[in-house]
């Protein structure tokens, strides 16, 4: 008889037992706890307790893995069919999107900059950007921005490239996993998840490194796992959580550090384990952590010391940026924090359109105390690690500031376990509690969509396409009090504008009605497998929308194009002044490569408050005093304002170079001379 995909993975591949002398009944429990595993379309448990007569009973298969077997389509069960379906999701979602839009203002060119000072400077311990200091962040996204420069020269695809590799290198992370935890369907559908969840699509469109913090927790919690199951942990294994924990040192600063400690010291804590800290190799394993994450913040260190009452590296970066600003004391004191209960909330939205499988996910981890006590499965030791991963992440900055984006290295976490539940669902017959609480949540997400349609269509209704060459500026209402938040240039949205948006606004509109409709029905006929590619091609469509959208509306978030037309008519020693703080224009600095000079609205602050007040910072501050005097000077001066007709110019000779997204470029000459 051929295969039919429904046999138990031991019966899918070739074995071998080799049979000890049996004793009394044994073979006859194994017989039946065979015939069990048949019957159920299940593998027997690896923990089954079998006689003490037969323990010395091993089954080998070629390349077998861990997890349960999948009633899924048999092309699904090949590891290179999932690394397609993952290759495309990427390549489709992530790498179509670097080319555009422009990069954005703020923290996009601001690191993007400070990238392409480290290759101008051939300084790679001291971040600067606009020829100051910058020494709040971590090095090691700007190391491979600089490296993409390097190779392909200074641009928007190569400064978003490496976010997009560590994107894949995530996946990769996540379905190998899952794999190993769930087995081939669990791996691919946990990096599916992942791979098509809003919130890490949306926290990759600008320089942020929360993403890789992301992938090195995978990487060091799949190595923490493997520890506990070896006996004794290798030293490339320790090694591997030590190495990671140190990668993400480089990337983020100490969380890369506490939250995997804390991860690990919560599970074995919980388990009662913690005597397995010292089966870890601890000396070498911190050898190998100061190896890697010491020799830049040492050097960092000599080369920025303090200098006269300016204090150095050591206390800016470690106390006032990590400390001070965990207990919302930093100074300068030019951020906001989300409100809690939004914070939450938006955790579980960067989880759409997987959110309504995560209560039931959850639901599988084991319920007692006791039973975390007891020898846990290797499944459901992951399970336990995972809710810990995410949850302490969480709950980690809710006593903090926090942004939106905060959450995002927990996504891989709860992707893992939401992948792991669809699987099950997949693997379970037609009458089980996972098929049951499938087509519940897919019921609930349809009606969510319902809504979500009726929503958009209203807006649809009530928007009108604007004429063609409108400015979408003039069509915002202005927050200026939320732009602290990432996303809070979309706050000044208004229905009128949403017109601008009528092509994206319905895209997505119809592909979640469609796609949470099909994924219903195709529920409801006992089709876990096509409704879950279903969703994911529903997102493909949905998040280029998002894309599109964001490229409507990328005038507003960049000033390149005010960067191009003062480059057109700049000369050497004019002066470029920014109204506010330079990170309001930094996309200027960045596509011009001119130093900025910023006029603050008050006291100095922002991303060159600090690095300012060494001596060898050029200067960047203007008074109003010293900025009326430099603007009626022989010295051209270029003024980038968000204001139609700013009083600093008022009654004093200024013309328009360029206006676009709501922001001018005046001039103190006429630009014929």
């Amino acid at each position: 008889m051929g295969a039919t995909g429904l046999e138990p993975m031991f019966l899918q591949k070739p074995f071998t037992l080799k049979m000890p002398a049996w004793k009394g009944d044994a073979l006859t429990e194994i017989r039946a706890a065979f015939s069990a595993s048949f019957l159920t379309r299940r593998i027997v448990p690896y923990n089954f307790r079998f006689p003490e007569s037969c323990m010395n009973l091993s089954v080998s298969t070629p390349d077998s893995e861990p997890g349960l077997a999948t009633l899924a389509p048999n092309f699904t069960r090949k590891p290179s069919t999932s690394l397609l379906i993952l290759l495309f999701l990427w390549l489709v979602i992530y790498v179509s999107s670097i080319f555009t839009p422009a990069l954005l203002d703020d923290a996009d060119t601001v690191h993007a900059e400070a990238a392409r000072e480290m290759v101008l400077r051939r300084d790679w311990v001291t971040l600067y950007a606009n020829g100051v200091r910058y020494l709040e962040k971590a090095p090691l996204m700007y190391w491979g921005v600089a490296t993409s420069f390097r190779l392909f020269g200074v641009g928007e695809w190569s400064a978003r490239l490496p976010l997009a590799i560590g994107v894949l290198a995530l996946l990769l992370a996540t379905y190998w996993l899952g794999r190993r935890t769930y087995g081939e369907l669990g791996g691919l559908y946990s990096a599916l998840v992942l791979s098509t969840a809003v919130g890490p699509y949306i926290y990759t469109r600008f320089l942020i490194p929360d993403i890789l913090v992301g992938l090195w927790l995978t990487l060091g919690l799949a190595f923490f796992l493997k520890t506990l199951a070896e006996d004794p942990p290798s030293r490339l294994t320790c090694w591997g959580v030590a190495a990671c924990a140190a990668f993400s040192v480089l990337t983020k600063g100490l969380i890369g550090l506490i939250f995997p400690i804390g991860m690990m010291g919560i599970y074995l804590i919980l388990t009662g384990n913690l005597r397995h800290i010292l089966r870890m190799r601890p000396i070498s394993s911190l050898a190998v952590l100061l190896a890697i994450a010491a020799p830049w913040h040492i050097l960092a260190a000599q080369r920025n010391p303090d200098q006269g009452p300016v204090r150095g590296f050591l206390w800016f970066y470690f106390v006032n940026e990590h400390f001070l600003r965990y207990l919302n004391k930093r100074v300068p004191r030019d951020y906001d924090t989300v409100p809690l209960l939004l914070f939450w909330f938006l955790t579980l939205v960067w989880l759409i359109p997987w959110t309504f499988f995560l209560p039931q996910a959850l639901r599988q981890l084991p319920e007692r105390w006791r039973q975390w006590q007891s020898q846990l499965t290797r499944q459901q030791s992951a399970k336990l690690l995972f809710a810990i991963w995410g949850l302490l992440i969480v709950v980690f900055f809710s006593f903090s500031t926090r942004q939106e984006y905060y959450t995002i290295p927990a996504i891989p976490a709860f992707a893992l376990l939401i992948g792991g539940w669809l699987a099950s669902e997949t693997e379970e017959t037609t009458d089980a509690g996972s098929r049951r609480a499938g087509r519940i949540s897919a019921a609930l997400l349809f009606a969510t969509a319902v809504a979500a349609f009726a929503t958009g269509m209203f807006f649809l209704f009530l928007s009108k396409a604007p004429p063609p060459g409108t400015d979408l500026a003039e069509l915002l209402k202005k927050n200026p009090q939320e732009y602290a938040l990432s996303m809070g240039h979309f706050l000044d949205l208004t229905p009128q504008a949403l017109g601008a948006f009528r092509g994206p606004l319905l895209a997505t509109a119809l592909a979640f009605l469609l796609g949470t409709g099909l994924n219903w029905y195709l529920r409801r006929r006992e089709a876990p497998h096509k409704a879950n590619l279903g969703l994911a091609g529903m997102m493909i469509v949905i998040l280029l929308a998002v894309h599109s959208a964001l490229v409507v509306f990328s005038p507003i978030l960049s000033s390149k194009d005010l960067a191009i037309a003062i480059q057109q008519h700049y000369r050497s020693g004019d002066v470029v002044v920014v109204k506010g703080l330079y990170e309001n224009a930094s996309t200027l600095n960045f596509y011009t490569g001119i130093h900025l000079r910023s006029m603050p609205l008050h006291a100095p602050t922002g991303n060159m408050w600090y690095g300012s007040k060494f001596p060898d910072s050029p200067p960047v501050w203007e008074t109003p005093q010293s900025f009326s005097a430099l603007w009626s000077s022989s010295t051209r001066v270029f003024l980038w304002t968000d204001q139609e007709n700013p009083v600093e110019i008022q009654g004093k000779p200024a013309y328009v170079v360029a206006r676009n997204g709501g922001k001018t470029i005046f001039t103190n000459q006429p630009l014929n001379r």
